[in-house]
């Protein structure tokens, strides 16, 4: 008879390879990333990447044209979110990528003034 395996051999590398990815951090020391922080490579061209990890090659490669959310990196890439988050935090560490975080809920527009701005346009 056969003995059980807990996970097998696909199952398992789901599990290894994001921690052997981000050396078991689980959220970056230094930044913060949402879903919605963009991300864009500082280089339109490929620079001396040798020594990153492939799925921060692929990070990179991916937000050389445009933007892109932390959201959407993990989803094309295939990666947990908090992977994503992690690469992020090193390529913005060794400044390679640019991000721009969604504005603090203190300096967001109050629904107030948002109404006003609406009330003005209709009258128009």
């Amino acid at each position: 008879m056969r003995e059980p395996r807990w996970l097998d051999d696909e199952q398992a590398g789901r599990h290894v390879r994001p921690y052997a990815i981000t050396g078991g951090r689980t959220r970056h020391s230094r930044h913060h990333f949402t879903l919605i922080t963009l991300v864009v490579s500082r280089f339109t061209h490929e620079s001396e990447e040798d020594h990153l990890e492939p799925e921060a090659m692929a990070i990179l490669a991916l937000c050389r044209e445009r933007a892109v959310a932390v959201a959407e990196i993990a989803g094309t890439l295939d990666l947990p979110v908090s992977v994503v988050k992690v690469l992020c935090g090193d390529l913005l560490n060794a400044e390679l990528i640019i991000v721009q975080a969604p504005p603090a809920l203190t300096e967001q527009p109050s629904v107030d003034l948002i109404e006003r701005v609406m009330d003005g346009i209709r009258q128009l």
